[in-house]
């Protein structure tokens, strides 16, 4: 499975391409929020979010049976910005498992800034 290709897809929010990546039966699971989907109900949530989306793969990982990615997502426009850590299930090529944890970007929580913890992975 060409994995760059599947988030392109994502990010297209183009439901045919997405169709052709997950085996019949494949459930789609995101943690952050509680949802269990079919690949249809992922792809029909992925292709009614509202905005134009772009993105970067930031990191891939084999892992036995499939894969890991560490995408970066944001609208357009600039007004939201997101990672996705996504735990791919494999078999014959195609997806036959997606666990997904979305995060939104943004600045360190205050408390953490007045203890003057980290500093910035990008400057």
């Amino acid at each position: 499975m060409d994995i760059h290709a599947f988030w392109q897809a994502v990010l297209m929010q183009d439901a045919a391409a997405l169709a052709g990546y997950f085996a019949p039966g494949t459930q789609v699971h995101w943690h952050c929020t509680n949802e269990c989907f079919t690949a249809e109900e992922y792809i029909r949530a992925n292709c009614e979010y509202p905005g134009q989306w772009a993105g970067e793969v930031e990191r891939t990982e084999p892992v036995p049976g499939g894969l890991v990615t560490a995408v970066r997502v944001y609208l357009r426009d600039g007004s939201a910005s997101f990672h996705a850590t996504s735990f791919f299930r494999l078999e014959n090529g195609l997806i036959t498992a997606l666990d997904e944890y979305w995060a939104d970007d943004g600045p360190a929580p205050e408390w953490r800034r007045q203890l003057g913890l980290g500093c910035s992975i990008r400057r």
